[in-house]
């Protein structure tokens, strides 16, 4: 089943039903209160419950820049459930992203990536970790080479339209993953590339980070029936996508 994107009050709402809610979490927007954050005043959990109006129970991340999918469960037993399935790698996740310069058509990265502690939910985790398994596939949709010299060493400036997919779930994994083979995701301020990111702000008016969890494939916890979960882009992606020409991509 695939289901397309609606709207409910202050939260777009994608799905639900009697044990599950899905939203397509807009960027900047925190998944949940954080004491790092203490003057942030709206967040997807509060809103989400607001919204549908039952306590919700998040059963993955988002990172705050990333838009898209974002699932809660409205019972502890089933976020326990859908819990296990994502940790049992039973979710398939797959994202669309802006990188810097030209990628092969298809690929895998498997680079295992250090243990970044949550400054909460890891407060009292072992630091001392070994790095922790990462995989991530990824397939080019498109790509644009521009007139701008975004860099002194080149006259222009190239993207990729990449679909990545996490195989497993470590923080940052994407952003990181970018980096470590030198193709930054666009807008990120912590793993990517500041001259490309302005670029962006003052040739395209792109102030955000260009990641965004698209869909969201599993196996619904109660009744077992496939469900397809799609996040539609935001303005800001849709004018990056009309501007290279890439709205037939995805």
């Amino acid at each position: 089943m695939d289901i397309e994107s609606g709207s409910a009050d202050q939260i777009d709402i994608i799905y639900e039903d009697e044990y599950l809610v899905a939203i397509n979490k807009e960027a900047g927007l925190l998944v949940h209160r954080s004491w790092l954050d203490k003057g942030e005043t709206r967040f997807a959990m509060q809103l989400t419950r607001d919204a549908v109006g039952c306590h919700v129970f998040p059963v993955h991340r988002l990172d705050r820049p990333t838009s898209g999918v974002l699932l809660f469960a409205k019972s502890s037993a089933v976020a326990r459930s859908l819990t296990e399935a994502f940790t049992e790698h039973k979710v398939n996740k797959q994202y669309l992203a802006v990188v810097r310069g030209f990628m092969p058509e298809q690929g895998t990265i498997d680079y295992a990536l250090s243990f970044q502690p949550d400054a909460i939910a890891d407060k009292f985790a072992n630091l001392d970790k070994p790095a922790q398994e990462a995989v991530t596939h990824w397939q080019r949709l498109a790509q644009v080479e521009l007139p701008f010299a975004v860099s002194k060493k080149h006259d222009t400036t190239r993207y990729s339209l990449m679909r990545l997919t996490p195989v497993t779930g470590r923080k940052h994994q994407l952003r990181r993953h970018m980096r470590h083979v030198f193709h930054h995701i666009v807008g990120d301020t912590s793993h990517g590339d500041g001259r490309h990111n302005r670029f962006f702000r003052t040739q395209y008016g792109c102030t955000r980070m260009l990641l965004h969890a698209q869909t969201l494939a599993l196996s619904h916890p109660v009744t077992g029936v496939p469900l397809l979960l799609t996040a539609g882009l935001d303005d800001q992606w849709l004018r990056i996508m009309a501007e290279f020409s890439w709205i037939e991509s995805v």
